[in-house]
């Protein structure tokens, strides 16, 4: 009965509309900001290790590694696998094309958390929610997105996380799930405990070093199989156009499920990369905008990328026509599910280190998976902010952690599709409420951007002047200006007064 009900809204969620629409409303976005993606690839990596953490904010590389430690999770190892076991090759072409298209709406929905922040109880504040109600003026469509966070990212989605934990660490070693889990949450409970700063530095050094442990170990397997790099990628280029007789007819397969688990990877559009966006210190809201849309290259084409050509190289997949229930078209291994994949796809390439990629990749998403559940309840505890103050707040913070605690666990002893069925659902409220509310709120984001790229013209540390600029309700710039000009003016006449003695 539960599956059928989960089915049918991930029918609704998940319909040609979606698949579709995110793409259009990707392009659109390269468009109005004259592929922004590409013309500042160079300024994004520089901006990255730009400015400081304040009391209340986090720097634009802390901001970084938390939206990164959402973004690269279960989806980059699980979520690709299961791309290539449903839609094929050609779907990991798909989700390239999501990924290009996807890093201009990343830029609109962190500029737009940086326009509309908010500073409360000493820490920034913001996501869809705040610039939602902000932008249009309606706190009902705010409220809104803000339960449907809570809901995906406390209940529903945390299961997808642990659930791939316990499989592969009970694939590489042998550990019963629920003693995972209770590790996983043992870990956890101390470090959300700690709130956002405890966070950011946990993400700071967690991410990039397992991200770039994943890579070279991905590099590694292609060195070892240089020459088959032209027929892999012909494999993947023919597979998403059903030019590869194997895959015909499976082109629509391909693009729902290379979009599908580009957006779950890669969270474009999705809305939850704002909120790390909000919580950075700069001096304008394009820079971090800037930053977070580099943050879906690094996702999509560098660690998902790995792990698919890992998988394709080594040949360790199945396919099955759409779903798990459709026909058979690829079977290489047997006995195996799309969790396995990548796993037998370091064990074959590494076969001297007697089950290696087991260990290995069990220990990468590990930590991946774990850093995006930190990430979810980061961006649960930002929508309890909004919707509450007060005593009301601390009282529901605390039982938030306690959630997120709870369905941790629960996801590791819960099996795979549900989980993902669960995780699904949530990813696609989520996006359906934020698109629509960043294609309604655009204009600011594409405001900012002109005014920082005119500042960089004339050689100046852009600075952000809403009122200049007829952006309405960005108090908090409006607030931080006129603080800053009396700092200004006070070192000014301290200054005279040195000169007079």
């Amino acid at each position: 009965m539960i599956e059928n009900v989960v089915g049918w809204l991930n029918s609704v969620l998940w319909g040609p509309v979606m698949i579709y629409g995110i793409l259009v409303v990707g392009l659109l976005f390269t468009i109005l900001t004259k592929f922004v993606q590409i013309r500042k690839l160079k300024e994004m990596f520089v901006l990255m290790f730009s400015g400081e953490k304040s009391e209340a904010g986090v720097s634009s590389f802390q901001a970084l590694t938390i939206a990164l430690s959402g973004r690269v999770g279960t989806g980059n190892i699980i979520g690709t696998a299961s791309a290539i076991a449903f839609g094929g090759p050609g779907a990991v072409f798909w989700m390239w094309i999501t990924a290009f298209v996807g890093a201009s709406t990343a830029y609109v929905e962190s500029t737009l958390a940086q326009i509309y922040k908010e500073k409360k109880n000493g820490v920034y504040r913001g996501g869809p929610a705040y610039y939602i109600e902000k932008g249009t003026g309606k706190r009902w469509f705010g409220v809104l997105f803000a339960i449907a966070a809570i809901i995906a990212v406390a209940f529903l989605m945390p299961g997808v996380q642990s659930n791939a934990i316990a499989d592969t660490v009970n694939n590489a070693f042998g550990i019963e799930p629920w003693i995972t889990g209770l590790v996983v949450v043992a870990i956890l409970g101390f470090i959300i405990i700690g709130g956002v700063k405890r966070i950011a530095n946990a993400a700071q050094i967690i991410v990039p070093f397992m991200a770039i442990a994943y890579v070279l170990l991905a590099v590694i397997v292609i060195i070892m199989n240089i020459t088959e790099v032209p027929a892999v990628f012909s494999l993947i280029f023919n597979s998403a156009f059903t030019l590869d007789a194997t895959f015909g007819g499976m082109i629509g397969a391909a693009i729902s499920w290379g979009v599908k688990r580009a957006i779950y990877s890669n969270e474009a559009g999705q809305g939850t990369g704002p909120h790390a966006a909000a919580a950075a210190e700069v001096s304008h809201p394009a820079k971090q905008g800037l930053v977070q849309t580099a943050s879906i290259y690094i996702d999509t084409l560098v660690v998902c990328t790995a792990t698919a050509l890992m998988i394709l190289f080594m040949g360790t997949y199945n396919v099955n026509n759409g779903s798990a229930d459709g026909e058979v078209i690829v079977q290489n291994v047997e006995g195996q599910t799309y969790t396995e994949f990548t796993q037998l796809a370091v064990n074959e390439a590494l076969t001297t280190f007697n089950n290696f990629g087991s260990g290995f990749v069990a220990v990468a998403l590990f930590f991946f998976a774990f850093t995006t559940i930190m990430a979810y309840y980061y961006i649960a505890e930002t929508n309890v902010a909004y919707l509450f103050s007060g005593k009301t707040e601390a009282i529901l913070t605390r039982v938030l952690q306690l959630v997120i605690i709870v369905s941790t666990f629960y996801g590791t002893i819960r099996t795979s599709d549900l989980a993902w069925s669960f995780g699904d659902i949530g990813l696609g409220l989520m996006v359906w409420i934020n698109v629509i509310g960043i294609l309604i709120l655009m204009k600011p984001a594409l405001i900012a951007l002109k005014d920082y790229e005119m500042q960089r013209k004339e050689g100046k540390d852009p600075v952000f002047d809403p009122v200049k600029l007829g952006i309405k309700n960005a108090d908090f710039w409006v607030t931080y200006n006129k603080e800053n000009s009396k700092d200004t003016n006070v070192k000014d006449d301290s200054k005279e007064k040195s000169i007079e003695r």
